[in-house]
Parts: structure tokens; C-alpha cells; sequence
């Protein structure tokens, strides 16, 4: 016997069905991720712009290339903010890698966390793009180099979903990155021997000893006492475990001595003045 079909409920079937198997499947999320994390840039990008034109008096007469690394540098920021807050939640607030759930903490990954590592994809691929258009403008070798790794790894955590909690830690440094910054735009603005310079100088070396160095050594530690879940990974995945977090701290530890140095200069500046 056949019942009578309810054209509204047959729509709202299909609209459900078309949701979880097409929109929500993993490979259209990741898709969208990235595609989101491109336009990010290039929103923040335009809002520096448009901020900066309105507020900053000296912003119309700097040169064509300083207006592009000032707003690059408002975009990099507001990635930062962004990874940073994800990744804390992630790591330390969600529960997603806590000693209480099944299974090893290599393995874990969840939606949200593939989403995240998508954004911070469009970034990076998004600010390489920026700095290859311009080179060596907006940074040199280091920059690129540093970028590629950080493009790798979180590429390869999104896609297969292993040592998410490690690329997590690392994209914790990015928490460094507005001070960076904001240390540029008062460089520029000619605020060298402001107050604001010396108070972001103090906060520059803090933020960077702990989410660089300190941060770090207890990544290394986590990886060490968790081997044997390590070893259960692939052989590319722990590869990039060993090799990018040694490469990334030895360059996290070249720019704290530099950072360390320039602290010490400007603290004894003002000590004479």
C-alpha cells in the first residue's frame, strides 16, 4: 500500500541528506577552510588599509612598499589573533587531547581542529604568495623558509589527522606576532623613544621566551615521554615531529638573542637620556 508523500518533508530529506554527505564532508570543510583563510587576508588586508588611511596621518606618505607591508603586517596580525586563541582552546581547553580519553593523543583530531589548520593554510599560502610577488620586500630566505615548514606541517596535520597537538603548540607562537608587529608600526611612525616602544619591547621578550622557548621545550618533553605513541605514526609524520620543531626553536632561538639584544640597547638608551 502505497502513503502519500509529503512534498515538504521530501525537500527537507533531501536538504539533509545533501548537507551531511556533500556540505559537511571533510574534504568540502578543509576546502573551505582554506578558501576562507585567503579571503581572511585579503579582508584584513583591505581593513588595514582603509583603518590606517583614516587614523594614521603618516600613512598616505609613506612609500608604495611600506603601505603594502603595513597592511601585510595588519593581515599577519589578525591571523595571529585568530591561531592563537584557536590553539589555546585546543590544546589546553577543549579536551580534545587530554590523558582521559582512549587512544593515543597523535591520532586526535576533530572538525573543528581540521577547520582551524585550513584557515592558517589559506594564510600561509596566501602570505608566501605575498612575499615571493615582492621579495625579498617583505622578508628574506628565513621568512620563506620558516613559512614553507609551518605550510608542510599544517598541511599534513589537517589532511591526516595526526600530530595535531604538536602543530597546535607550535602555531601557539604566533601569540608573538601582534608585538612583532606593533613594534614595526611604531618604528615607522617614528615612536622609537615612546613609552608604548619600551613597553612592547618588555612584552616582546616575555610573550617570545614563553610561547618560543619555553613553550617549545615542553613540546619537546611531551614528545619524549610519549614515544611510544609517536612511533605509532607515520613514518613522514614523525619526521616532521623530529625535524621542524628542532629547525623552528634553533630560529625561534636566533631571534630571541636578536630581540634580547635590541631590549638591552633601547633599556640602556633611556637609562642615559
Amino acid at each position: 500500500m502505497d502513503f502519500p508523500v509529503d512534498p515538504i518533508m521530501m525537500y527537507k530529506y533531501k536538504a539533509e541528506v545533501l548537507l551531511k554527505e556533500y556540505l559537511l564532508a571533510d574534504s568540502y570543510v578543509l576546502y573551505a577552510a582554506v578558501l576562507g583563510g585567503i579571503l581572511m587576508c585579503k579582508l584584513s588586508y583591505d581593513i588595514t588599509h582603509m583603518i590606517s588611511s583614516i587614523y594614521f596621518k603618516g600613512y598616505a606618505s609613506l612609500t608604495k612598499m611600506r603601505k603594502i607591508e603595513w597592511n601585510n603586517r595588519g593581515m599577519s596580525t589578525a591571523h595571529a589573533i585568530f591561531i592563537t586563541i584557536m590553539s589555546v582552546y585546543l590544546v589546553f581547553l577543549s579536551g580534545l587531547f587530554c590523558d582521559q580519553l582512549d587512544g593515543p593523543v597523535t591520532f586526535r583530531s576533530s572538525h573543528l581542529s581540521n577547520f582551524t589548520l585550513g584557515v592558517s593554510v589559506g594564510y600561509f599560502i596566501a602570505d608566501l604568495a605575498m612575499i615571493f610577488w615582492f621579495y625579498p620586500s617583505l622578508g628574506g630566505m628565513e621568512y620563506v623558509f620558516h613559512h614553507m615548514v609551518s605550510l608542510v606541517c599544517a598541511v599534513y596535520a589537517m589532511l591526516s589527522g595526526e600530530g595535531q597537538l604538536y602543530t597546535y603548540m607550535v602555531l601557539i607562537s604566533e601569540t608573538t606576532t601582534p608585538g612583532i608587529n606593533l613594534r614595526w608600526f611604531l618604528d615607522v611612525a617614528g615612536r622609537k623613544n615612546s613609552k608604548a616602544y619600551l613597553i612592547n619591547g618588555i612584552a616582546m621578550f616575555v610573550t617570545w621566551l614563553v610561547a618560543r622557548i619555553i613553550l617549545f621545550i615542553y613540546l619537546f618533553y611531551h614528545i619524549f615521554m610519549n614515544y611510544d605513541q609517536v612511533k605509532q605514526m607515520d613514518t613522514f609524520a614523525r619526521l616532521l615531529i623530529s625535524v621542524a620543531p628542532t629547525i623552528l626553536f634553533i630560529m625561534n632561538v636566533m631571534w630571541f638573542s636578536k630581540i634580547l639584544r635590541g631590549l638591552k640597547k633601547t633599556l640602556a638608551k633611556r637609562h642615559v637620556d
